[in-house]
C-alpha cells in the first residue's frame, strides 16, 4: 500500500490540525471559549445589537423567497419531510414508474392546502398550489373506481401521471428560482446588474456535484473558465476584493478528489486549478476554493498552498479559501492559511462559513466507527467556534481579508463588535436568504456585503437545494425561527459563550453507536496520514508472520495444519508511505 502524503502534512502548522481533528468536544469548546475573549461589556453591546437586528427582521415579516417558505413549512412536519424526499427522488430516481409511486406515497396524504394562505408571499402560494394540484391528482388515483366518476378519474389518471410529475417539477422550479441567480452566467449577471446596490458584491457558484468521469471534469473546467471570462468582463476593473468573483469546487475538477489519489491530483487537478487562477488574475477578479467534506481538507489546503507558491500568481489578492466553523480544527486552519500567506508574501481572502455537510459528516464517522467526530454535534458549539475563528481572522488581517458568511443576528452583531473598523470586513449571505438582516447592516453601518449566487439549471439545483433546506430549515436555525412569534427574541440571539458545552447527548460517539449491546466496529480514516501510517506499520509487521486459518466449530478450532490455500505467498518489499 503506497500513499503519497500531501505536502501540507509536513508543514509545522499542520500538527495542530491533527490534534484538534477529533478532539473531545467539551475540551475543544473550552479552548475556543478562551480564544473568543469577549468581556461582559462587549457581550452586552452584542446582545443589544442582536436584539435590535432580530426585532427588525421580525417586524418586516417574511421577505419572500426561501425565508417565507421556511416560515410556512416546518421541515420536520409531514409536508416538509415529503418535500425533502421529493427533491431527492426527482434527482436520484431515473424511471418514471418509481418516481410516480414515491410521489404518490409522500405527497398524497400531506396537507398542502393548509399552507395555501400562509402569508402574503406569492412564492409560497405558487409552490403550494402546484403541490396541492399534485395531491388532488394522487387522491383521484387512489379513489374507488366502480362508478362513472371513477371512470373519469381513471381517464385523468392515464393522462395525469406525466402531468403529476410536471406539476411537482414546476413546484421545484418555483422554489429553485429563489436560490439560483440564473440558469447561465450571462443571465445571472443581467439579474445582478438590475438589482445592484451600493456595498453589495457577488460571488458566482457554478452549480453541479462532484465530477464522476474525466469528461465531467473537463466540462466543469470549461464552465468555470467561461464564467471567469464573463464575470471579468462585467467587473468594471474594481479589483478582486471589492469586485465580483467565482467560487470553485475542486471535486468538480477531478473524478478522484481523494487523498488516496494525491499523486494523480498533483499531476492532473493542480494544472487545471492553476489555469483557473491565472484566468481570474488576468481578469482581476477573485477565485475562492469552496470547502467540502472534512476528509478532503488536507488536499484542499495542499492545492491552496501550491497556488500560494505559484510565481505567475504573484501580487494577486484574489485567491480565497472557505473555512467551515463546524469543524473542530477550523481555528488552526485559519492560522495555517495565514502562515502560508506570510511565507509566500501574499494576501488571501478567507470566507468563514458554518458548514453544510453536517449530516454526512456524522454519518460517515459512524459508519467508519471512528473515535470521534470531525464536527461539533451542537449548534451552540459551532456558533462559539465561529466567533473564535472570527477573532483569529481579525487578528490576522494583515495577511488575510476576513469575509463572514452568516444569517444569524447574534453572529453578525458579534463580528461587528470584534471588528471595530467596519471597512476591514465583508459580510456574506446566500442568494434568496437573509436579505432583510443584511440590509440593516449594509444600509445602516455601510458594511460591505457579498451575495453567494448559484448559477445553473433546475436539475443541477436539487443537491444544492437539499443542502440549503437541511442547513437552514432545521428547527435550531435563526432563519427558520425568526418569524415564529412564539419564540422569544432572547432565545433567538442566545450567547454561545453561555450555551456551548459538551457534545449533544443524543449523538453518541461513533464507537458507542450500538451500546449497550455492543461496541461499533473500529475503522480507519484513510484521509488522515497518521492513521494510514499506523495501518501500514501494522500490515508490515504481519508480512513475516506465518498465518493459518481454521474453522471454528463449537468454540474449537478444527481443520488441517497445512498452509491456508486462500492466503497468497507473502510479497517481499513491503508497503510504504512517501
Amino acid at each position: 500500500m503506497r500513499y503519497l502524503a500531501p505536502a501540507i502534512v509536513a508543514h509545522p502548522g499542520h500538527r495542530v490540525l491533527t490534534q484538534a481533528h477529533r478532539q473531545d468536544e467539551a475540551e475543544r469548546v473550552a479552548a475556543l471559549r478562551e480564544l473568543v475573549g469577549l468581556d461582559a461589556e462587549q457581550r452586552g453591546r452584542i446582545q443589544a445589537r442582536a436584539t435590535a437586528l432580530a426585532e427588525a427582521v421580525r417586524r418586516e415579516g417574511p421577505e419572500g423567497g426561501l425565508d417565507a417558505f421556511l416560515h410556512a413549512y416546518d421541515l420536520s412536519s409531514r409536508e416538509g419531510v415529503a418535500l425533502m424526499c421529493l427533491a431527492e427522488a426527482l434527482l436520484r430516481i431515473p424511471d418514471k414508474e418509481t418516481r410516480d409511486r414515491l410521489i404518490r406515497d409522500k405527497l398524497g396524504s400531506a396537507d398542502w392546502g393548509g399552507h395555501r394562505e400562509a402569508g402574503a408571499s406569492l412564492f409560497v402560494n405558487a409552490s403550494t398550489w402546484a403541490l396541492m394540484l399534485t395531491g388532488r391528482l394522487i387522491d383521484w388515483h387512489d379513489a374507488p373506481s366502480d362508478d362513472l366518476l371513477g371512470a373519469l378519474r381513471r381517464r385523468l389518471e392515464r393522462s395525469g401521471e406525466p402531468f403529476v410529475r410536471e406539476a411537482v417539477t414546476q413546484a421545484m422550479r418555483i422554489l429553485g428560482r429563489q436560490f439560483v441567480m440564473g440558469r447561465r452566467i450571462g443571465e445571472a449577471l443581467e439579474r445582478v446588474q438590475a438589482d445592484e446596490r451600493s456595498h453589495v458584491r457577488h460571488t458566482f457558484d457554478m452549480l453541479g456535484e462532484a465530477a464522476r468521469t474525466a469528461a465531467d471534469a473537463e466540462r466543469y473546467l470549461e464552465r468555470y473558465l467561461s464564467a471567469i471570462a464573463a464575470v471579468g468582463k462585467a467587473a468594471g476593473g474594481v479589483g478582486p476584493v471589492q469586485g465580483p468573483g467565482v467560487s470553485v469546487k475542486l471535486s468538480a475538477l477531478h473524478p478522484r478528489f481523494e487523498v488516496a489519489h494525491y499523486d494523480r491530483l498533483r499531476g492532473e487537478l493542480l494544472p487545471r486549478l492553476v489555469e483557473l487562477a491565472r484566468a481570474a488574475r488576468a481578469q482581476d477578479i477573485g477565485l475562492t476554493i469552496d470547502a467540502e467534506e472534512a476528509e478532503r481538507l488536507d488536499i484542499t489546503l495542499d492545492m491552496a498552498a501550491h497556488l500560494c507558491a505559484e510565481p505567475s500568481l504573484a501580487d494577486w489578492e484574489g485567491l480565497g479559501l472557505a473555512v467551515q466553523a463546524y469543524q473542530k480544527r477550523a481555528s488552526p486552519v485559519i492560522d495555517l492559511v495565514a502562515e502560508l500567506a506570510r511565507e509566500h508574501g501574499r494576501r488571501l481572502q478567507v470566507r468563514l462559513v458554518k458548514g453544510a455537510y453536517w449530516d454526512s459528516e456524522i454519518r460517515a464517522a459512524q459508519v467508519s466507527g471512528l473515535e470521534g467526530y470531525p464536527v461539533f454535534t451542537r449548534k451552540a458549539n459551532t456558533d462559539l467556534s465561529y466567533l473564535a475563528c472570527a477573532r483569529r481572522l481579525l487578528a490576522l488581517s494583515d495577511r488575510l481579508t476576513p469575509q463572514f458568511a452568516t444569517h444569524n443576528a447574534h453572529t453578525v452583531a458579534a463580528v461587528l463588535e470584534m471588528a471595530g473598523d467596519k471597512d476591514r470586513i465583508e459580510l456574506q449571505r446566500l442568494h434568496g436568504m437573509g436579505r432583510s438582516l443584511h440590509a440593516q447592516v449594509v444600509d445602516g453601518d455601510h458594511v460591505a456585503c457579498r451575495v453567494y449566487a448559484p448559477v445553473g439549471s433546475h436539475e443541477e439545483l436539487l443537491p444544492y437545494l437539499v443542502r440549503r433546506l437541511l442547513e437552514n430549515g432545521a428547527n435550531v436555525s435563526f432563519v427558520n425561527r425568526v418569524q415564529d412569534r412564539s419564540i422569544p427574541i432572547e432565545t433567538l440571539i442566545s450567547d454561545p459563550l453561555e450555551t456551548a458545552g459538551a457534545g449533544h447527548a443524543r449523538v453518541p460517539l461513533p464507537r458507542a453507536l450500538f451500546e449497550p449491546d455492543r461496541r461499533n466496529a473500529a475503522g480507519v480514516d484513510l484521509s488522515e496520514m497518521e492513521a494510514v501510517r499506523r495501518l501500514s506499520d501494522a500490515m508490515r509487521s504481519l508480512e513475516q508472520t506465518d498465518l493459518h486459518a481454521r474453522a471454528l466449530i463449537g468454540g474449537e478450532a478444527r481443520g488441517g495444519d497445512g498452509p491456508n490455500p486462500a492466503k497468497p505467498e507473502p510479497k517481499r518489499g513491503g508497503s510504504s508511505i512517501v
